[in-house]
């Protein structure tokens, strides 16, 4: 089964909106990751230039005290960065400033020894770069800019047409062509396990033939808001009337039909509030932040709502009310609201009731 499904997933093509909203999560678990590697590129680069400038002989310079305070103030930007947009650009930002650094640190060193130590700058930089959530674009200029940057056939002592100069643009192909294909596959393998971790939540907490939530998410939605207790809170269990008639008369598929419909009322009218299908034709609704006018305006209007539905097979539904006391629990505010249902079910239906004491002592 699972495989079905994570099968079934690779052969879609992600909507642009699921794109942007994994981009959005990726970022979000990874801006310390980030941090942490902004860090290590900084101390990284800060020992081997103090390498340079003391044992090399050449001296700390107030270019490299510039270099440090930059890639400092673009590190703690991105503690204040929250838009995974954002940090594309920054990234960048930091890539020009490291790579321009570590040019001034290599220009430090023997001629001879800067084609290998640039070469190793790139891949340090682009290795970097392939495992940051990034865009692709971002990720291309990245790279573009590195090799600008860190060209191990500026300023060396390399000819074209020799044996070291083949070595080194063989390596440069190489690294290059693995790189993308890194990124990219891994930035396809991401997308996908998000597209199917997203799909199974969907599937295990929304309702797939009315789109709605199901009664395992309203469940812990209701107790994590019970226990919040915030005031005004009401619980409405709805119930579509006759139903059985309409699916031995018509069949299931009209049915099907009339269940989206009243679910399409309840989405409309129930905005701002926790609602689900329970399952079968049975809904429920938890309000909050209302009075009793107000919560049984709400109910009568969405018995009004549907009432006055002019599609094909119409229907009414009926609905019991309970006010949710401080000391309810979820379990006793569902038999409340059930046992005002089974008032209004059978005192006339296409109603609402409020539940009441006397409903207890009837039942």
């Amino acid at each position: 089964m699972f495989k079905t499904i994570e099968d079934h997933v690779r052969q879609q093509v992600a909507p642009a909106a699921l794109r942007a909203e994994f981009r959005q999560h990726e970022f979000d678990v990874s801006r310390r990751f980030c941090q942490l590697i902004f860090c290590v590129s900084i101390v990284v680069w800060l020992v081997f230039d103090l390498i340079v400038s003391y044992i090399g002989g050449q001296g700390f310079t107030w270019l490299s005290g510039l270099f440090l305070a930059l890639m400092g103030s673009l590190t703690v930007v991105l503690g204040f960065t929250r838009h995974s947009h954002h940090f594309d650009v920054l990234n960048l930002l930091f890539i020009t400033v490291i790579t321009l650094g570590m040019r001034l640190v290599i220009e430090g060193i023997p001629i001879a020894l800067r084609p290998v130590w640039l070469a190793l700058g790139t891949s340090t930089v682009l290795y970097s770069v392939s495992v940051l959530p990034v865009r692709r674009w971002s990720f291309f200029c990245a790279m573009a800019i590195t090799w600008a940057m860190l060209n191990p056939f500026y300023d060396t002592n390399i000819d074209l047409d020799d044996l070291e100069a083949a070595m080194v643009l063989s390596y440069a192909i190489f690294l290059s062509g693995l790189v993308i294909y890194s990124y990219l596959r891994l930035r396809q393998t991401k997308l996908h396990n998000y597209y199917m971790s997203k799909m199974l939540l969907e599937q295990a907490y929304v309702d797939v033939l009315t789109d709605i939530p199901n009664r395992r998410s309203f469940m812990l939605k209701a107790e994590r808001q019970l226990k919040a207790a915030a005031p005004g809170q009401y619980l409405a269990m709805i119930d579509i009337d006759n139903f059985k008639k309409v699916n031995d008369r018509f069949g299931h598929d009209v049915g099907d039909e009339v269940l989206k419909r009243v679910a399409v009322h309840i989405r409309a009218a129930m905005a701002g509030q926790e609602f689900a299908r329970l399952g079968g034709e049975e809904f429920a609704v938890i309000f909050q932040g209302l009075d009793q006018p107000a919560a049984e305006q709400q109910v009568s209007d969405l018995c009004q709502r549907v009432r006055e539905d002019t599609g094909e097979h119409p229907v009414t539904i009926s609905i019991g009310l309970a006010h949710i006391n401080d000391d309810d629990t979820l379990t006793m505010a569902l038999i409340k609201a059930d046992q005002a249902l089974y008032e209004a079910k059978h005192t006339g239906k296409d109603r609402y009731v409020l539940w009441s004491s006397r409903l207890a002592s009837e039942s």
